[in-house]
């Protein structure tokens, strides 16, 4: 297969890409010991792209051969000259399109259906054994790895593996008025096969004991007081901020459609302590939980700098949008199935640690909240954003007080880190996500603990 690719785009005068693809997805659902969930697919098929005169012409086909291959890319050829007549005056082609080289050398190991279901059954049976009150509870896995080969006209080849596999944990309890509250955590995983991160169910349930002792303390919370508050908001949350309420206006597309980052390249619109990164494949020294090497556009994959010091310094691209910009692609073009054109997206988005101390941030605290789990959150373009807290505790005096029932966090993002003050030394990870742009895509995000004012929902 990666001899024919490379031959049919042969002497292609058009910046072109061929790109086959093959997704292996298992998921497995307990609930409350019922295999509710227990679903394993494979899907693959090859798509082409051709740009010619400022426009693309794309076509995809749910098989591989060569037959399919040669068909797709003749179609998206027509479709890109289809387009281009219907513009009143043409563009030059895509100057930035350079050469790039990269080819796995893992292998994806599969397992069978029935390891998931025996392992989340085992994980299932301890919860039930070890805290049978509680009134609900949930164990699900997913695992699988999707393949690419990649050509390009300029002569990129890269073959890339993206395997990801975790478990994800949820329980509730009743509390004494009559409320249901509810925790969940992802156990393990991340990039890898399953054998990579899972072996015995008992080394997760020291896990799953911390995640019922939070449990039982947010069943006594409190709901915070309403409005602007001192909050050190941990790192899943400090994660969500850089992906949703930073990230996405700063991606090319949406900058172009007008997102509250246009025309804010070289202002300060954080604290100075505030840097900001969509990592490739390698960050703090470090293999990235997500790692990308080479997108789909063939770019060889490099870190994007998006705030230096608390000032704007730059935007994600494609190869269309770098031309408009003026500025490097870094490999931010990517596409989630063999039948979607790659799009403006993010890696591994991360908030840079600092030099605090989480000890030493809640001490700093006379009155305020300590917020720990979200589970969701929604931003747009202007910045603005709101947050589901989880979990998340009081600081009276420095000291941690009564846990949180659920509530929300929102402001607008910029104006919220530019009255970060404090950062921790440690940096943690969410793996487990999708991004929900037009297309769904694995994404990973992360930061360290902030020290900030944010709004604050009450009851």
């Amino acid at each position: 297969m990666n001899d024919y690719m490379k031959n049919i785009l042969s002497g292609e005068k058009c910046h072109t890409e061929l790109r086959s693809q093959t997704a292996r997805t298992r998921r497995v659902s307990v609930v409350a010991g019922s295999l509710v969930g227990n679903m394993s697919s494979v899907s693959k098929g090859i798509g082409a792209r051709v740009y010619k005169d400022g426009v693309w012409g794309f076509a995809s086909k749910s098989s591989t051969d060569e037959l399919s291959a040669r068909e797709v890319l003749s179609s998206a050829k027509e479709n890109a000259l289809l387009l281009a007549s219907k513009r009143p005056q043409s563009k030059s082609p895509l100057a930035n399109a350079v050469k790039a080289e990269y080819s796995e050398s893992a292998l994806f190991r599969d397992v069978p259906q029935k390891t998931l279901v025996d392992f989340a059954m085992a994980v299932d049976a301890y919860i039930e054994k070890t805290y049978p009150s509680l009134s609900s509870r949930y164990v699900g896995f997913s695992s699988g790895c999707i393949e690419k080969t990649l050509v390009t006209s300029e002569g990129t080849f890269a073959y890339q593996l993206f395997p990801r596999t975790y478990m994800i944990v949820s329980m509730s309890a009743r509390t004494s008025d009559g409320e249901v509250v509810e925790l969940f955590d992802v156990l393990g995983g991340g990039e890898g096969s399953f054998d990579d991160h899972y072996s015995e169910p008992a080394l997760l349930f020291p896990q799953i004991d911390s995640l019922h002792e939070e449990l039982m303390k947010k069943k006594e919370g409190i709901f915070p007081d309403a409005g602007e508050a001192l909050c050190i908001i941990d790192s899943s949350i400090a994660g969500m901020v850089a992906h949703e309420a930073v990230g996405h206006t700063v991606e090319a597309d949406l900058v172009l459609a007008g997102s509250v980052a246009a025309g804010a390249l070289g202002q300060q619109v954080a604290s100075p302590l505030i840097n900001l990164t969509d990592f490739a494949h390698t960050a703090f020294g470090k293999k990235a939980p997500l790692p990308v090497y080479v997108d789909d556009e063939g770019t060889l994959c490099q870190d994007t700098v998006i705030i230096k010091d608390g000032v704007l310094t730059g935007y994600m691209n494609n190869l269309e949008s770098a031309l408009h910009f003026g500025m490097e692609p870094m490999g931010n073009a990517r596409a989630y199935a063999f039948s979607d054109e790659p799009l403006v997206r993010m890696r591994n988005t991360a908030i840079h640690p600092g030099k605090d101390k989480l000890e030493d941030m809640i001490a700093s605290v006379d009155k305020g909240y300590y917020l720990t789990r979200t589970q969701n959150g929604q931003a747009d373009t202007t910045g603005e954003f709101m947050f589901g807290i989880t979990m998340g505790y009081e600081i009276i005096n420095g000291k941690l007080g009564r846990a949180l029932r659920d509530t929300t966090i929102s402001g607008v993002a910029f104006n919220m880190l530019k009255s970060v003050d404090m950062l921790s030394d440690t940096v943690q990870w969410d793996f487990a996500g999708y991004c929900g742009k037009k297309q769904p895509m694995p994404v990973s995000m992360g930061g360290p603990s902030i020290r900030c004012k944010v709004n604050i929902g009450g009851r």
